[in-house]
């Protein structure tokens, strides 16, 4: 029986997000990888690199594991009923819902993150309960079926732990090794904790008023529901 992957596109996310877990689930025994969107017509990235559908929200085959990416274009995300039908549709029968980075906010406007634990980027972690989520401060979140991957990056080794779920430690690491996926960055400002002051403060400028604008967005996205 084929492992059925999906991931969730919608315009303005951000590749690596998608791309990242991608090329390492895809190595797993059996795995077909779809990539749903409302159509089937090229997805632009955030950052000019558009991706490609291979079948639509109302044509995919039911999951067994579903991801859900983040970016900017989760503002349009969570705002639009095709997409969170479909997220709350496949979650429903998945074995493994999952997202990277504000992907979270997908899901918890689908109504999955309810009481559980979560993590999402850095600059985004205050705005979890807004959805009824639990932040927990680790790279990968595991709660139940649910895993969750901090921002960008950790989209990688949230996706190594779901696929030594699946088939076992050694054959993720197997994959970790054909990817040859051993960081080691210049500079160890990946972390807020470990960052200088000043590249901290110049990128937590940069997210201020996007964060503000963000949390009316999700207010409004979680208002039906609420009521």
């Amino acid at each position: 029986m084929p492992f059925n992957l999906g991931f969730v596109l919608f315009p303005n996310v951000t590749q690596l997000d998608l791309t990242g877990p991608l090329q390492v689930l895809h190595r797993l025994p059996e795995a077909r990888a779809h990539i749903a969107a409302k159509s089937l017509q090229p997805v632009p990235s955030d950052c000019g690199l558009s991706l490609v559908p291979t079948t639509t929200f109302a044509t995919c085959e039911p999951l067994d594991l579903l991801c859900v990416p983040g970016g900017f274009g989760v503002s349009g995300a969570i705002a639009d009923r095709d997409t969170i039908d479909f997220v709350r549709r496949q979650a429903a029968r998945a074995n493994y819902v999952t997202s990277v980075c504000t992907g979270a906010f997908v899901l918890g406007v689908a109504g999955l993150l309810k009481g559980r634990r979560a993590t999402t980027h850095w600059a985004y972690t205050g705005l979890l309960p807004l959805v009824g989520a639990v932040y927990a401060e680790a790279r990968v979140v595991r709660d139940g079926n649910v895993f969750t991957g901090a921002g960008v990056t950790a989209g990688i080794d949230f996706a190594l732990c779901v696929a030594a779920e699946v088939a076992g430690s050694e054959a993720a690491q197997r994959i970790q090794l054909s990817l040859e996926y051993d960081p080691a960055p210049p500079f160890t400002a990946g972390n807020p904790r470990l960052a200088p002051a000043s590249v901290r403060a110049g990128i937590s400028e940069r997210f201020g008023a996007r964060l503000s604008t963000f949390r009316g967005e999700l207010e409004r996205a979680m208002a039906p529901q609420s009521s």
